[in-house]
């Protein structure tokens, strides 16, 4: 499986782990501006997005169908323990079963920290299990120009960036549900 694939997938894996924590506990939405997320997995490189968020439309959970989430992941408990949310799940994706454990820390208004570790059951794409940190920080105003869901990336391979606009990124989820199943 390639690098990007690989991420990606472990990427998918953490957003839905954050998106289950946000419905069972009440987060903190993030303050509006530009926010840097760094991302580190094993088996891939690091990555580094800056996002820029508007509090007022901010929703970890937009996008997510919850009933295919369900359906997908029979299994998530949730718990909330002092300034830590606490995640396991059970999934199931392309016939591998990925058993889950992820700790978010902070308080998403300002800055959070997510861990989690996955074990693919078969292995998935030769990945037995993944390990994954997320940080996410707040930079300061968005830069001119950029609106809420702007994302700029960088440390994708060959050292370039990518830069997604909230249109192209509902295109892509499209495209994702029309196809990718």
């Amino acid at each position: 499986m390639s690098m990007t694939r690989r991420l990606l997938l472990v990427l998918v894996c953490a957003t839905g782990s954050l998106a289950f924590a946000a419905q069972a506990a009440d987060l903190a939405k993030r303050k509006s501006g530009l926010w840097e997320i760094k991302t580190s997995t094993s088996g891939a490189p690091s990555m580094t997005m800056q996002m820029c968020v508007d509090q007022n439309q901010d929703d970890i959970t937009q996008g997510s169908d919850d009933r295919e989430m369900r359906k997908q992941c029979p299994k998530v408990d949730s718990k909330k323990v002092g300034d830590t949310i606490v995640v396991d799940s059970v999934c199931k994706f392309e016939g591998t079963t990925m058993t889950g454990h992820t700790v978010i820390s902070g308080n998403l208004a300002t800055d959070y920290r997510m861990e989690s570790t996955t074990r693919f059951d078969p292995p998935m794409h030769g990945m037995a299990g993944s390990k994954s940190t997320m940080t996410g920080r707040w930079l300061g105003p968005c830069k001119p120009g950029q609106k809420h869901g702007t994302v700029v990336m960088s440390g994708m391979p060959g050292g370039g960036q990518f830069k997604l606009d909230p249109e192209m990124l509902k295109q892509m989820e499209k495209m994702q549900q029309q196809y990718g199943r």
